[in-house]
């Protein structure tokens, strides 16, 4: 059902790569919203999915940037608001990647160039943005951006490995930007903490299978899907939520509110052998 929520109101959305990506399901919603955009990936991502179809359903265009590169960037923005006719309303940071994780790299084992691109692709590319269109007076007044975080930027997460310490970076640059942006031209800024999300970059995440059911069996509502995640962005780039800034928000079915659930606990005890835990101190646990 639409809403109207986003007529009259352009962005950009980076990184849709096929039909399981949050930026792509966003995207739908957004164009159903009534609302305008441009999408980039970068050449890579581009070639491995098919986001020039998402560009055809919504009648936009797709431009290749790497979202690490400044004069990458500084393009994209001038284009992107050349072919939407003005500045943006609404921004989506939907990118992340740690190459350690690819590698199999444990945190206790970090390669640390791989640590930095991980950073650099999953954290300081927000930065990146964010200065690129204050330097450009990209975003109209009282707009809103949004990137995708995760809860292990707080708690430990078996197998997220240094993904954690780069959510955590990009919750600390919304904070410190949101002021900023927030007193010079009210645009607010803020991250969605999404539930385990079955998408090409989740994938690669250590027992994701197990993360994916323990975190459903753990949420009174249940996973958050990205369809729904969508949803919830939407209302973040609507002018319903002119004074939601600076935030990170958990939209996880109640998981980060929780200890313990009758569910989780029931699958714990049927699998707990107390005796090798106590007896065993080596084991890893």
């Amino acid at each position: 059902m639409s809403y109207n929520l986003l007529k009259g109101k352009r962005g950009l959305i980076f990184g849709a790569l096929n039909e399981s990506s949050i930026a792509w399901k966003t995207a739908e919603r957004v164009y159903e919203e009534g609302g305008v955009f441009v999408l980039s990936n970068t050449m890579a991502s581009m070639k491995l999915g098919n986001v020039s179809d998402l560009a055809n359903k919504c009648n936009t265009i797709v431009i290749p940037a790497d979202a690490t590169d400044v004069q990458d960037l500084e393009n994209l923005i001038t284009k992107g608001m050349e072919h939407l006719g003005g500045k943006f309303d609404f921004v989506l940071h939907s990118i992340g990647m740690s190459p350690n994780v690819r590698k199999g790299r444990t945190y206790d084992d970090l390669n640390y160039q791989y640590l930095h691109q991980t950073l650099d692709i999953s954290a300081i590319s927000f930065h990146k943005i964010l200065q690129s269109c204050r330097k450009l007076d990209a975003i109209n007044d009282w707009g809103s951006v949004v990137a995708l975080s995760y809860v292990a930027a707080q708690r430990t997460l078996y197998g997220y490995n240094d993904m954690a310490d780069a959510k955590a970076l990009l919750e600390s640059i919304t904070r410190s930007f949101g002021y900023i942006y927030g007193r010079e031209k009210n645009i607010r800024i803020n991250t969605i903490s999404q539930s385990p999300t079955i998408t090409t970059a989740g994938g690669g995440i250590m027992g994701f299978d197990k993360l994916y059911d323990f975190s459903e069996r753990m949420s009174p509502l249940g996973n958050a899907t990205g369809e729904e995640c969508a949803d919830y962005i939407i209302t973040l780039f609507s002018d319903l939520t002119k004074k939601v800034t600076m935030q990170n928000l958990f939209h996880d079915g109640g998981y980060s509110s929780m200890g313990m659930s009758l569910a989780a606990m029931s699958v714990y005890r049927e699998g707990l052998d107390y005796n090798d835990v106590k007896d065993d101190k080596s084991k890893k646990r």
